[in-house]
């Protein structure tokens, strides 16, 4: 899964906000993908009789997140995969998790028969096309791995708004919602300008995220088991 990697003392304790609105209010039962301390799964339970597992690498804050989820298990989300209940649950969620794992199409598509007849795919994903990445790669030849963010050390694979749909389409997933999340509020003069020119198609570098809800396609294939 993710790396277990030396992070920052909040990089588990992340409670997301703005995925709750993502999630459908009638879910039960909720499994989170790398779920850190736990801290977004805790605000998925508050006032409801939801049922909510989580997934993660880093022993540590597995261990905090014991006390907050219904269920936790620690360890590598591709080697645990097959243990987890099939047709189980309502939304599985990965949280900026899909960008650090070494084949996220595998775990895609080997997660589908554990969601249940009603379940869909919750993530948020980096947008390697962000403005201010793009810009400082493009005008400025810069490209530095940091601690966090867009160019997260630890991040193994890079999307664009686009590419993130190809590949729930292609896993056999039907795309519902795909949206940008935390979008600048401000941008310079040179990227309306540039924006108007390529006559919108440059809108998704307002944004360092995308949140996607999906679920399998009816008829779709299922993961190949050979």
């Amino acid at each position: 899964m993710e790396s277990a990697d030396i992070k920052p003392d909040n990089y588990y304790q992340n409670v997301r906000e703005e995925i709750l609105g993502f999630i459908p209010r009638q879910a039960a039962r909720i499994l989170e993908v790398g779920c850190g301390e736990g801290h977004f799964g805790r605000r998925l339970k508050e006032g409801t009789q939801r049922e909510v597992w989580g997934v993660e690498i880093v022993e540590a804050a597995a261990s905090v997140a014991e006390q907050q989820l219904d269920k936790v298990l620690s360890g590598d989300i591709s080697s645990l995969i097959d243990d987890l209940p099939a047709s189980y649950f309502d939304v599985v969620v990965f949280n900026d998790v899909l960008e650090h794992l070494l084949d996220p199409d595998d775990i895609l598509a080997r997660i589908r028969p554990h969601l249940s007849e009603r379940g869909v795919v919750v993530s948020s994903i980096p947008n390697i096309r962000f403005f201010p990445t793009f810009y400082e790669l493009l005008a400025h030849g810069r490209w530095e791995y940091e601690e966090s963010g867009i160019l997260d050390r630890t991040h193994l694979r890079f999307f664009t708004f686009q590419s993130i749909r190809a590949m729930y389409e292609r896993l056999g997933y039907e795309v519902l919602r795909h949206e940008g999340i935390n979008g600048l509020e401000r941008l310079p003069r040179k990227f309306h300008v540039a924006n108007a020119i390529f006559r919108g198609r440059l809108s998704d570098m307002r944004y360092p995220q995308f949140a996607t809800v999906a679920r399998p396609r009816s008829g779709a294939p299922g993961p190949d088991r050979r």
